[in-house]
């Protein structure tokens, strides 16, 4: 019996890995079904963003950043993955009224593949990024093998946000509007064009409440600085997101019960 217990939860393991596999792929095609530039519109937002910092904080008002390419760049990537797949994420039920009105349809994976699709796009720019960092004259050293890690801590941290977001997002229509304000608000909080380490002492405690100031700052400690990131934070983020994940999921299912009502 404890053998046949095993059996159907690896079974049954399988298979949401195969349809994860399968709505990823699907989302992927819809994204550049009928787009000249396909994949390569992955890497133009952030580019066009870091052309106008660069101009902005290079030209206009000269920043004393060093690296400032590998340095902006680094930290738009980061982001982006951050912001577009709790964007998607906040509205997925809705777009896949279809697959949620399927009787035993897992909903719970649909926020994963949101992050997941977003996960992909940042790894497709992460060689553009390694460009940057190799023309910036930046050594990589083996602490760059600490990358994954770090990969993981925020993916688990978008899907944690993205149960909530997504689950009250059904019945209060009005979050995913204000979810865009509230992601360009953290947006100027994180330190993507300009280093925290220029602000005054007193505004850092501020900042350090935010958990994308640690990611974007541990990114290019690996990245450019070839060093181990403060651990500590790292640490501590990783407790509340697992804390907060099982939390998620459980609002989550809660949830979902009137996902097909209230669509």
């Amino acid at each position: 019996m404890k053998q046949f217990s095993i059996s159907f939860a690896h079974r049954r393991i399988l298979q949401r890995i195969d349809v994860l596999r399968q709505l990823v792929d699907r989302d992927m095609k819809i994204l550049y079904k009928r787009s000249m530039l396909g994949v390569a519109w992955t890497l133009i937002n952030p580019l066009l963003q870091l052309v106008v910092f660069a101009f902005v904080f290079q030209v206009v008002l000269p920043s004393n950043v060093l690296k400032y390419a590998s340095f902006t760049f680094t930290g738009l990537l980061v982001w982006n993955w951050f912001q577009g797949s709790l964007l998607q994420a906040t509205g997925v039920i809705i777009a896949n009224r279809a697959l949620i009105r399927q009787p035993g349809f897992p909903s719970a994976i649909l926020p994963v593949v949101t992050t997941a699709t977003g996960l992909i796009h940042f790894l497709l720019a992460l060689p553009v990024l390694l460009g940057f960092l190799l023309l910036d004259g930046v050594q990589i050293t083996p602490v760059v093998l600490l990358l994954p890690l770090l990969q993981v801590i925020q993916f688990l941290l978008i899907i944690c946000c993205a149960y909530f977001l997504a689950a009250l997002n059904v019945t209060f229509r009005d979050i995913q509007h204000t979810l865009g304000i509230v992601l360009t608000l953290i947006f100027y909080l994180t330190p993507i064009f300009y280093d925290i380490r220029h602000l005054p002492s007193n505004y850092q405690v501020f900042y350090n409440m935010n958990p994308m100031v640690h990611l974007v700052k541990a990114y290019r400690a690996i990245l450019m600085e070839g060093t181990f990131p403060n651990l500590q934070p790292l640490f501590i983020l990783t407790v509340i997101v697992g804390l907060g994940l099982p939390i998620g999921l459980r609002v989550f299912r809660h949830q979902s019960v009137r996902f097909v009502e209230d669509l």
